[in-house]
């Protein structure tokens, strides 16, 4: 039987009230991600109905999750803390590493905190949107106290302005292009919120247009790379992680003026390598439930490898892409290893 969009939104509007009538669910977040894993009306029907079908949506000329787009003046207008510390990325650039490792600096003195909750949950994600109960990043901020970690996927253009005015710190975490593009690829296969990527062929076109959630990547690592000496941002590469994590930690650890010993620095390092965190469930989003992440399609933490490009692009795939990379890139002196 066809249920047209409207019967949709009102059989789910009455499952979500039901749901919240229940006097024994306290109103938090790790319970309500519980309350979508577990309750069978919340699951993958559920998702079909509410979120697949949400299409990208323009704001300020950046293609956006539609539920960010319907709630764009909150998170314009976010106000920000002079303390908050803000990690930026492209979408599958590194984010939740870059993430962990801040949490393991920030905690120091006790590593074994950043076991404390869900990485998602310890790091709020500024701009995301859900459908009810799942409270948004917007939300979920303004009651978490000071010091602040914010994770946040918005090109320079659209951060609230309020995080500049209060001079806050940043750490930008940059990928190459080719491996940026298959990850987000599986990502986006296994990400019941986003959009279907359709075929790989089709999956390249759209990110090299830049017709994915979020935007160009180009514009987005150059943006932050042309901005970095105007504000405090700091600008890291994915593959100088792989290559020397140690030296990366070293540079994390000064710029937010965290003094350890470096045995602290190699027990942070160990914690932070792609394998711990694959095993580790407060890393991995094992938390998040099937019915938002699809892990029959592919795991959230995939290989964590440079060059892993080699294994899907085609010589005329790579050709063509070389080719637009060059004029995209022509005139900066950003550059990225690609093996």
């Amino acid at each position: 039987m066809e249920i047209n969009q409207g019967e949709k939104q009102s059989r789910t509007t009455e499952k979500f009230s039901d749901c919240q009538n229940i006097e024994s669910v306290e109103q938090t977040y790790l319970q309500k991600l519980w309350m979508l894993q577990h309750w069978k009306f919340l699951r993958r029907d559920w998702i079909t109905i509410c979120l697949k079908w949400y299409p990208l949506r323009l704001v300020h000329g950046i293609p956006l999750m539609e539920p960010i787009a319907n709630q764009w003046d909150p998170i314009e207008n976010f106000q920000a803390r002079p303390d908050d510390l803000i990690i930026s990325t492209y979408p599958k650039a590194g984010t939740t590493w870059m993430q962990e490792t801040v949490d393991l600096i920030l905690n120091k003195d006790d590593l074994e905190k950043a076991h404390r909750a869900p990485i998602h949950v310890r790091i709020p994600f500024l701009e995301i949107c859900s459908p009810a109960p799942i409270p948004s990043g917007v939300d979920k901020l303004v009651n978490t106290p000071s010091p602040r970690v914010i994770k946040t996927h918005l090109p320079f253009q659209l951060v609230p302005k309020s995080f500049w005015e209060n001079n806050c710190k940043m750490i930008y975490v940059a990928r190459n292009a080719k491996d940026n593009l298959v990850s987000y690829y599986f990502f986006d296969q296994m990400n019941l919120t986003q959009p279907d990527p359709g075929p790989w062929e089709e999956y390249v076109t759209k990110f090299m247009e830049g017709k994915v959630a979020w935007g160009s990547w180009y514009d987005h690592v150059q943006r932050y790379w042309d901005e970095k000496d105007n504000h405090r941002i700091l600008y890291v590469f994915y593959e100088d992680m792989k290559k020397d994590l140690a030296r990366e930690v070293h540079r994390v650890k000064d710029f937010l003026q965290v003094d350890m010993s470096e045995d602290i620095v190699q027990k942070i390092v160990h914690k932070a390598t792609f394998e711990i965190m694959k095993e580790n469930p407060m890393a991995n989003y094992e938390t998040v439930p099937s019915s938002l992440f699809d892990k029959s399609k592919s795991s959230f933490m995939r290989k964590g490898t440079v060059g892993d490009w080699k294994n899907y692009f085609t010589v005329a795939q790579r050709e063509a892409f070389d080719a637009h990379y060059q004029q995209k890139m022509k005139g900066t002196n950003l550059h990225f290893q690609e093996e």
